[in-house]
């Protein structure tokens, strides 16, 4: 027999989520008290701690749900024929992913210099490339560690990722051009 789901509960995490997030787009997470969500989600110190041990707890659900969303967007990178496809297809869904959410990115990004944010897309973004690489190069004695490949090419998709939150010098569109221009057609890694 399966439970059966308590709609309370579920709006209630939804609720002390929410109002987590929003602190994060206003206030380091270092500044942010568990009375700070209660206050603002309108529920007592007891409700918020019978679902979360502290607000460490509430941090480490926050980062695993933007992990999924994430690694779901990137997953759409299919029927890809070369390495160049396969980093053009990734960028845009990253684009795609980050301007659906820019004002989160953007406010968390801001108020927590501790890398949070770009921890998250680091190791999403990682996972997804040591994977292609290893796909392509099933059977192939490889000229470069599959782990050098994948961080020279994280590094530069994260650091342009990250200019292209916190300004907008560039659009979408722009960013996704000069990649075009900078990728090699043929990764021989």
């Amino acid at each position: 027999m399966s439970e059966k789901l308590d709609l309370r509960i579920v709006k209630t995490k939804k609720n002390i989520y929410a109002t987590f997030e929003s602190l994060m787009m206003k206030h380091a997470f270092e500044e942010i008290k568990v009375s700070d969500i209660c206050n603002m989600a309108m529920i007592n110190r007891s409700t918020f701690y019978a679902h979360y041990d502290d607000k460490y707890e509430l941090l480490a659900e926050y980062i695993n749900n933007m992990k999924d969303l994430l690694s779901k967007e990137l997953d759409k990178n299919s029927n890809i024929n070369n390495s160049k496809e396969y980093y053009l297809e990734m960028i845009r869904l990253l684009l795609d992913h980050i301007e659906g959410r820019r004002d989160v990115f953007s406010q968390v990004m801001i108020n927590n210099r501790n890398s949070i944010l770009m921890d998250i897309l680091y190791e999403v973004i990682s996972k997804d490339v040591i994977k292609q690489i290893k796909e392509q190069n099933e059977n192939k004695i490889t000229k470069v560690p599959v782990d050098i490949v994948s961080k020279f090419y994280l590094g530069a998709v994260i650091n342009i990722c990250t200019e292209w939150i916190s300004s907008n010098k560039y659009s979408k569109e722009d960013l996704l051009s000069y990649f075009e221009v900078l990728i090699p057609d043929n990764i021989d890694v």
